[in-house]
């Protein structure tokens, strides 16, 4: 495929994904929200996707940076700090309304900092051991947002966040619906529009991270490491960068999420959180951006799309089938089937290495 082609392609795509809302809208703003929350989920695939599919290195508490940046933008956009501190209070009377172009880059840069913390004791471990223990880094965070309250109330405790401040840019307030050539768009077309710019963003830096010498250097340690030692390459900064960059996009996608949401609580980062992320990836393809991006929208829509088919199969039953549990049923049905027809995940990278044998006649 020529490049010209290539580009006539992206082009159309991204004129068809700007559009989708429009068509979508009709059938009710739930499934823009979905959408949305959707490639808020791709952008999560994608930050750990450079921790897994380009370093190998399992990590299950990736949902630890995701909490912290929802924790940041809720705390620099929202009234809690002034209604609990009276020397914040008295310093911003107003209360603290952060813009945007301050917050992605203070929760991408708490979040990178983040992921380096845990990154340097796991530097020794591989498999299953750093596994549970990047899965214990996830639960720490998740119990220091939930008894952060007393003796001095930061996180609010298991009651969460509210009354979080929108995404504001410029003129534009993404938590009302904005007039535009006598249309009206609706907040969470906005938000989509918002998620899909980050995504395509993230892309783009990804790609270019996969042909870079330090992409190169991550494949490499995922192979082999001791291989990759013994060449030169220093497996300890390389692998801390690679915590260090998956989690900036943790620490976004967070930002985002609190943003879009309006409230943040521990409940929304537990571990079912991290592991779905991680399926996410597998799924579709470890290593391989589009393969990444199609498991992240499969599984982020799945469970939405199959309340449709939970409810009337609850109903069929007189009540007797939970609807949440069959959901859940339904969608890990839906995944093992998957994984038995394409063990690789549905968009695998193309092989690598050995030519294929030639057939003699």
């Amino acid at each position: 495929m020529s490049k010209q082609t290539k580009l006539v392609l992206f082009l159309v795509a991204g004129a068809l994904l700007i559009a989708l809302p429009m068509f979508v809208a009709p059938f009710g703003q739930g499934w823009v929200r979905i959408m949305a929350l959707a490639l808020l989920y791709v952008l999560l695939a994608l930050g750990l996707n450079i921790v897994v599919g380009y370093a190998g290195l399992l990590d299950l508490g990736y949902v630890a940076f995701y909490a912290v940046g929802a924790y940041l933008y809720a705390l620099m956009a929202s009234p809690h700090l002034a209604e609990n501190f009276e020397w914040f209070r008295n310093t911003f009377p107003n209360g603290l309304h952060t813009p945007i172009w301050l917050v992605i880059p203070l929760a991408a840069l708490l979040a990178g900092l983040a992921g380096v913390i845990l990154g340097a004791p796991t530097l020794k471990l591989r498999g299953d051991y750093l596994a549970i223990v990047t899965l214990g880094f996830g639960e720490i965070i998740r119990v220091f947002m939930n008894n952060m309250e007393h003796p001095i109330n930061i996180t609010n405790g298991p009651r969460g966040l509210s009354q979080i401040d929108p995404i504001k840019i410029g003129p534009v307030d993404f938590g009302k619906p904005l007039e535009l050539f006598g249309h009206t768009f609706p907040s969470v077309t906005l938000y989509y529009w918002l998620f899909l710019a980050l995504v395509v963003g993230s892309v783009l830096i990804c790609l270019r991270l996969a042909d870079s010498r330090i992409g190169r250097a991550w494949m490499a340690i995922r192979e082999d490491e001791i291989a990759a030692k013994a060449m030169g390459l220093n497996t300890r900064n390389l692998k801390l960068l690679a915590f260090g960059m998956g989690a900036t996009f943790g620490g976004v996608s967070g930002a985002m999420f609190a943003s879009f949401q309006g409230f943040v609580s521990p409940e929304s980062f537990t571990l079912m959180e991290s592991v779905m992320i991680v399926a996410m990836i597998v799924l579709g393809g470890l290593g391989h951006i589009p393969g990444v991006i199609l498991g992240a929208l499969l599984l982020a829509a799945l469970p939405e799309v199959l309340r449709y088919v939970a409810g009337p199969l609850q109903q069929m039953t007189d009540g007797r089938l939970d609807a949440a549990i069959l959901r859940q049923l339904l969608v890990a049905l839906a995944m093992i089937t998957i994984m038995l027809m394409r063990p690789r995940g549905l968009w695998p990278s193309p092989e690598h290495g050995k030519a294929a044998p030639q057939v003699t006649k």
